[in-house]
């Protein structure tokens, strides 16, 4: 094989490295750059093509004049390569004005299509001053090496600006690649029009390489450390080459004769001694220089875990918390949050971060994250830091709410560490840049997330004594609320009273009048029949009338405690009869059952007349609230003595079969004014099937009963207008104690029915 064979293989190796450049770029078209990654295809498929051609060329026949057509062709390549750097670069940095770069190259090549066309016809010298002629031959090259120029200067401006206004410091680090892409280019462009030609031109291979790693990869390695570790291991091997030198040539000097090998050996033991300490003298040195980051990890952990170990305060822990660790790592700012979680009523749970602030402090607005949302389920479920670089970027964020995207952006933080504590997420830390605008490496993520951890338990127990103490200002808030609603209800109570007592004696005077007179006309045998008809339903209505009044006085008497019962022995029995009988009309008319049925019960001393009262009300509230062809049954019996009844009482019980009794209301319904069903349920008839009434009866019944020292209760399954469970209305009567020589006495059983 000769040697021009054997370049035309070496150069179509050469061109066939560009196809791997080409599959990698096309397979990350998807990574939010997709623009950018067909330009680097394009850019590779380019340079291939050109890298096979001149294998092709230089396999042929070449001459000079060849070779010089050959080297002008480059040049025309060259202005399209840079041309296509400049509009990657500018989609890489998401610029709209692309498209103005576009027409540049365009009209460039216009340009460059007319003079090799002589489209203008133009003469063959250009110009001449006798020593110097620009021949129109040379036009074509020249006119493209000044649109390189101007496509170089321009791509230096555009990463000098992407660099000032990127926010992150990863993608500012990334784009801190296409320096070494542009000397690259430079290099190899500057020779080629110096007619210092590089076979297969390999440079534009390594800057195609650089190209797509840096449009294809999200996460590409720290440029400054690399440098920083580069110059580092420069120095220390200059330095160990210079001190074996030195100190060999010192040994034979001194020691005249020495075995070569002896004084390596002593040389080669020094070293040994000052490596380590010189390694790191010069590691510190470099970072001092470069502005790299130095901090001890560990001591920086421990000493942020026993800071906050013991602070319970919230608003405290978060400024110890986050101003431990913005100094120790020379952070620009930080936050702590506060996360709460709270499941929907549809099943799923919303996550909700407050930040951890003073009430001093400008609050920020809270933001709610649902947990199927791309940034919660990241959280949650890798449990590890996110960047605001890959949230801004990464396809896989594109899903999240303008909301949430907008509510991190301006924290302008660059980190967010979530904080679990028993597998739940309870606190997010997030920070933003560093002072020494440097990125975040991964030891300084993984610093971050032992500080996290850290805080975890502190958080925990601080947000448990915080949620005391809200619950406890949420308490005194209710107290506060409760006892001023006391306060109205007092009022409103007293003011019910107060309309009882004034309208119970101002219209007893006016009604005893109408009543007399009514009963008089009444009475008057000459009277016309049908005006005798009229007087008798005025008395009627006189009489119902009458009967609210003497509620309402007796109302105003208990509620004033001025109710004085007038005590002497009753029997029950009779008491109880003589009502069932007022009420026998009623129950016919109902085609109810009445049932009473009561066994020897000892005398009760109490008032007769606040007795009647009391049964009459009960009874005929239980006639009220049973249907038709309903059973209302009367018992009692006598109660043994007792802690709170040292003499025995008596109890009666008042059974129906009638709507029952809310659980709910069972204290309600011993109330003034209360009505069970809807307040227009209102009628002339005392007792029409639910009908409504003053409202009194009930919480009358309780006031007798109370002022003879007794209770009054009901038992009900519930209220039901359908299946009418029924109620039992329970009165128990105390008996006194009996004075010296005096003895019980014991009624007759009783039994008597109504239907």
């Amino acid at each position: 094989m000769d040697i021009s064979l054997t370049q035309f293989i070496l150069l179509l190796l050469l061109g066939a490295l560009y196809l791997p450049v080409i599959f990698f770029a096309v397979q990350r078209r998807d990574d939010g750059h997709g623009t950018s990654t067909w330009l680097v295809a394009l850019y590779a498929l380019l340079a291939m093509v050109l890298t096979i051609a001149e294998a092709v060329w230089r396999n042929g026949e070449s001459s000079k004049n060849s070779a010089t057509l050959f080297q002008e062709f480059q040049i025309y390549v060259a202005l399209s390569l840079i041309a296509i750097l400049i509009l990657t670069l500018q989609t890489f940095l998401k610029r709209e004005t692309w498209w103005t770069w576009v027409g540049v190259w365009a009209f460039w090549m216009l340009g460059l299509a007319l003079i090799l066309t002589n489209a203008l016809s133009l003469p063959d010298i250009l110009w001449t001053n006798g020593s110097l002629t620009l021949q129109r031959t040379r036009l074509a090259p020249a006119w493209s090496i000044l649109g390189w120029l101007i496509f170089a200067i321009s791509l230096v401006i555009s990463i000098a600006n992407g660099n000032k206004d990127a926010q992150q410091q990863l993608f500012r680090n990334r784009l801190n690649y296409w320096w070494p892409v542009i000397f690259l280019v430079f290099v190899n462009d500057v020779l080629l029009f110096s007619n210092i030609v590089i076979t297969g031109q390999p440079i534009r291979l390594v800057v195609a390489v650089l190209v797509a790693f840096v449009i294809g990869t999200h996460n590409v390695p720290d440029l400054k450390q690399i440098i920083r570790r580069g110059l580092v291991y420069i120095v220390i091997a200059v330095a160990i080459v210079g001190f074996y030198v030195a100190g060999f040539l010192l040994i034979q000097t001194v020691f005249k004769g020495l075995s070569p090998l002896f004084a390596g050996a002593i040389i080669a033991l020094l070293l040994t001694m000052i490596v380590s300490p010189l390694l790191g003298l010069v590691s510190r040195t470099v970072n001092n220089w470069t502005k790299g980051d130095q901090y001890d990890a560990s001591r920086t952990i421990h000493q942020y875990s026993e800071s906050i170990s013991n602070i319970l305060d919230m608003d405290r822990l978060a400024s110890i918390a986050v101003g431990i660790i913005l100094e120790a790592m020379q952070i620009e700012r930080g936050f702590l949050f506060l996360v709460d979680s709270e499941r929907q009523a549809d099943g799923h749970k919303i996550y909700r971060l407050r930040s951890a602030r003073s009430p001093e402090e400008r609050q920020m607005v809270a933001v709610e994250l649902d947990e199927n949302g791309t940034i919660a389920s990241y959280l949650v479920r890798e449990q590890r830091p996110l960047l605001q670089y890959d949230l801004d970027l990464l396809p896989a964020y594109r899903s999240a709410s303008t909301f949430e995207k907008d509510w991190f952006s301006q924290l302008r933080a660059e980190v967010y560490i979530p904080i679990f504590a028993k597998k739940q997420w309870i606190g997010l830390l997030a920070f933003g840049p560093k002072l020494s605008r440097n990125r975040y490496s991964k030891e300084d993520l993984v610093t971050l997330s032992s500080h996290a951890s850290q805080t975890a338990v502190a958080l925990e127990n601080a947000r448990l004594v915080d949620n005391l103490m809200r619950l406890n200002n949420e308490l005194r808030t209710a107290r506060r609320a409760l006892e001023k609603n006391n306060r109205d209800l007092e009022r409103i109570d007293q003011a019910k009273s107060d309309f009882i007592s004034i309208a119970s004696h101002e219209l007893r005077t006016p009604l005893t009048v109408i009543k007399g007179y009514s009963e008089m006309l009444m009475e008057d045998t000459s009277l016309d029949p049908n005006f005798k008809f009229v007087m008798e339903k005025i008395h009627d209505g006189t009489i119902r009338l009458h009967e609210v009044m003497d509620s309402m006085f007796d109302i105003a008497q208990i509620d004033a405690r001025s109710l004085k019962p007038n005590f002497q022995p009753v029997e029950m029995g009779h008491l109880i009869q003589e009502i069932c009988i007022e009420q026998i009309e009623s129950i016919k008319q109902r085609k109810q059952c009445l049932q009473l049925e009561l066994p020897n019960l000892p005398h009760v001393k109490s008032d007769p007349n606040l007795l009647r009262k009391l049964f009459h009300h009960i009874i005929r509230n239980a006639i009220k609230f049973t249907p038709n062809n309903g059973k209302i049954t009367i018992t009692g019996h006598s109660v043994p003595a007792i802690l709170d009844l040292p003499n025995g009482a008596v109890e009666i019980i008042i059974s129906d079969t009638g709507v029952g009794v809310d659980p709910n209301f069972r204290e309600i319904i011993f109330t003034k004014f209360y009505q069970p069903g809807e307040l227009g349920k209102h009628s002339t008839s005392k007792t029409r099937f639910k009908g409504g009434g003053a409202g009194l009866g009930l919480a009358l019944a309780k006031g007798i009963v109370e002022a003879h020292g007794g209770r009054i209760y009901v038992e009900s399954p519930g209220y039901d207008e359908i299946n009418f469970p029924g109620s039992q209305f329970h009165v128990i009567l105390p008996l006194t104690k009996l004075e010296d020589g005096e003895q019980q006495k014991i009624s007759e059983p009783m039994k008597f029915q109504v239907q």
